[in-house]
């Protein structure tokens, strides 16, 4: 008698990509010491293993999600967003870079501004995405950070960046060197006005994100491991000749050099904010 048990009846395969029952991307995160965590248990602490401490990189929407009051905020400036002003053509036209990671990250650039409560106080925090082009310092990302500022003087808040970059665009050329010099001046206007600035630094901090306002706040936190520099540790051991300190360029690294005042984890960002703000900020 023959069976007919493993016989295909049509030719092709007709399981419409929405009906396969594939693992979900994302349910498991391995951390570079080989620890592996569920995801939803990482997102619920914050995004930091609770086997090895390591933080993972996220992007904006994830710290407002943490540090705002029950998530809620109102977003600034929305609608500006990156344009090709130079024409300029690398590997491939920046116009089209720019059309794929929006589309990518559905993010209009670098860095977003938001307002809400944290613990209570209302503050203003700009944001970078390293999806975005590497967090890339572009006129934009000065743009937003100058309009952030002028929010805060004009209704008297306080501000904080969370810095996530690899350094200017270079696909912008000087008009984002110029961002560094506008982003400096309208610092010193919120510190004549008496308003806090607090800088959180993340993994990777670099380039001129580093050599200017990463390092100009009235108070400078950092994640825990975060690289932090302005020149890569390869391109600094070939000029100066030397094999670098062990742990160089770490967050811990730069506290111990007076670089950094506080080393604070993703999971104590919150609190920690909170009571800085409090304890600095002037009442408006």
């Amino acid at each position: 008698m023959a069976f007919d048990w493993f016989k295909r009846k049509t030719k092709n395969i007709t399981t419409s990509t929405d009906e396969k029952k594939d693992v979900p991307k994302g349910l498991w995160h391995q951390t570079p010491s080989g620890k592996v965590v569920e995801h939803d248990e990482l997102r619920r602490n914050n995004y930091v293993s609770p086997e090895d401490g390591f933080h993972v990189r996220i992007g904006s929407a994830e710290f407002f999600d943490i540090l705002f009051d029950e998530g809620n905020f109102t977003e600034l400036d929305a609608n500006v967003e990156s344009i090709d002003i130079l024409n300029f053509k690398d590997t491939k036209p920046y116009k089209d870079r720019l059309k794929e990671v929006k589309a990518k990250t559905k993010l209009t650039d670098s860095i977003r501004n938001a307002v809400g409560t944290v613990k209570g106080t209302q503050m203003v925090v700009s944001c970078m995405d390293f999806a975005f082009i590497g967090g890339s310092l572009g006129s934009v990302m000065g743009e937003k950070i100058r309009r952030a500022i002028d929010y805060c003087i004009a209704n008297k808040l306080p501000y904080m960046i969370i810095c996530q970059s690899g350094g200017a665009r270079m696909q912008e050329a000087t008009y984002s060197l110029m961002q560094l010099a506008k982003v400096q001046a309208k610092l010193a206007q919120l510190s004549e006005a008496g308003l806090l600035y607090i800088a959180y630094l993340c993994d990777p901090t670099f380039g001129g994100i580093t050599a200017s306002f990463a390092m100009t706040a009235d108070i400078i936190m950092a994640e825990p491991g975060a690289l932090i520099g302005f020149a890569g540790p390869r391109v600094i051991r070939e000029t100066i000749g030397r094999d670098l300190p062990e742990g160089f360029q770490t967050s811990e690294f730069l506290q111990e050099k007076g670089f950094v005042d506080f080393i604070v984890k993703r999971t104590e960002i919150k609190d920690t904010v909170a009571k800085t703000v409090n304890l600095l900020a002037v009442k408006a």
